[in-house]
């Protein structure tokens, strides 16, 4: 076991410490994302934690395209591209399950989840979040929980076949399905449900008796997170921040479950002193994506503008023109997520919390815009002036000398400020 993956498989041990003990989870396959999350790193001397998503990346390639083993490329070339060390690399798998086959019977939905958690395994992702919570063609609309528990077992026990075969380390696994809709809530946040004690533990108890039966209480050793509903969210207008007071009962509940601490999703846009609690309180783990590509596109509109007044061209297409073309032609991304008026919606495909035009990015129309709009800018230096107007929340990072006046290094810095929020709730 590397000595990144070691120091997160004892991050329960290391809370129990007394240890400012967490780590911030990256859930991005945006180059540019990933580059500032190593650099970002690179320049802290700290373990990186990247992690693909079931539908992003898969044994048929994803919506990315990308096989585990090809992700594991990508980020490795982009570590040595920042100077980062890949062995404080930890790469991970999210919702590791049948979702992207739910549509299927069960028997070839975990079919297709076991092909994709041996080459998960086989890449060398350390890391595992097991969720077979959903239910698939041929079963009841929600799953008991020994269901849910045996077919996390059953891919457990491949991802340790795949690893004993391909020579690797062995992973550290996140269980629990406890989780809020990716890329945000689509309803009201009115009504948020922290997680009960029961629930955790019985996931917990379940789990243990899966692995057990299947002759992995190795592996269940190594087990170290369990993903709860803390009471945070975002939609896309809405932040709802973690109250301490609600948590209570579930934080009190890692007191009988020392080996695990709790895995926290949708911790995008949260404040500082609730990113700080959320670890204090044992939610030592803090996925954050969106916020990342939100801050991304917030540098990236900032820097079309500053284009389109020191270089003036009518017939260049601006980035956020560009966007709004390619989202109307390819509506199936953001068309339901995103209520109300044309107007509105329009606003939304923009500007939303849930930050669903990441889903365009890697488009080969939106790649070109982008490098066009790179390409203008250059290597000269932006004035401050213009930095100040439409980069506003980067002025005091430019006049601290801690970021040069150039685009790449604005869209770094733009996306690391974010990260040094995180670093500093985690103890990085």
């Amino acid at each position: 076991m590397s000595d990144a993956t070691r120091r997160f498989a004892n991050i329960a041990a290391r809370r129990a410490a007394g240890e400012k003990s967490g780590i911030a989870s990256v859930c991005s396959a945006h180059p540019l994302v990933i580059e500032a999350a190593l650099r970002h790193g690179a320049a802290r001397q700290a373990d990186v934690l990247i992690e693909a998503t079931c539908n992003q990346v898969n044994h048929d390639g994803g919506y990315t395209g990308m096989t585990p083993a090809g992700f594991r490329s990508f980020v490795e070339a982009q570590a040595h591209k920042a100077g980062f060390p890949v062995d404080r690399l930890i790469l991970g798998g999210d919702h590791l399950g049948p979702n992207p086959w739910k549509h299927m019977a069960a028997a070839a939905a975990m079919k297709k989840a076991a092909a994709m958690i041996d080459a998960y395994a086989s890449a060398g992702f350390t890391k595992m979040h097991l969720d077979t919570s959903m239910a698939c063609a041929d079963d009841p609309a929600a799953l008991a929980d020994e269901t849910i528990a045996a077919r996390a077992a059953e891919l457990a026990e491949i991802a340790e076949a795949a690893v004993e075969r391909a020579g690797g380390e062995k992973p550290v696994y996140v269980i629990g399905t406890e989780v809020p809709v990716p890329g945000g809530a689509l309803e009201a946040l009115d009504h948020l449900h922290v997680t009960s004690s029961e629930d955790a533990l019985r996931t917990v108890e379940v789990h243990a008796r899966a692995f057990s039966r299947a002759g992995l209480e190795a592996a269940f050793g190594r087990a170290v997170g369990v993903v709860v509903q803390p009471g945070v969210e975002f939609g896309n207008i809405e932040i709802v921040p973690y109250a301490p007071a609600k948590a209570t009962e579930l934080v009190a509940v890692l007191d009988r479950m020392p080996q695990f601490v709790f895995e926290a999703h949708s911790t995008d846009y949260q404040p500082t002193e609730a990113l700080n609690a959320l670890v204090r309180d044992g939610f030592a783990i803090l996925k954050v994506g969106p916020w990342l590509t939100f801050a991304l596109r917030q540098a990236l509109y900032g820097l079309s503008h500053i284009a389109d007044i020191l270089t003036p061209d009518p017939s260049r297409e601006s980035l956020p023109a560009a966007m709004e073309r390619i989202m109307l032609a390819s509506p199936d991304n953001w068309q339901k997520y995103y209520p109300g008026t044309p107007d509105e919606q329009r606003v939304q495909r923009h500007f939303s919390y849930s930050d669903r035009i990441r889903y365009y990015w890697p488009t080969p129309e939106a790649q070109r815009a982008t490098r066009t709009l790179l390409d203008v800018l250059g290597d000269k230096d932006i004035p401050r002036p213009l930095i100040s107007q439409y980069l506003g929340y980067l002025d005091s990072e430019l006049a601290a000398g801690r970021v040069k006046p150039l685009a790449h290094e604005l869209l770094m810095r733009s996306v690391t400020r974010v990260l040094d929020i995180y670093a500093d709730a985690t103890g990085h």
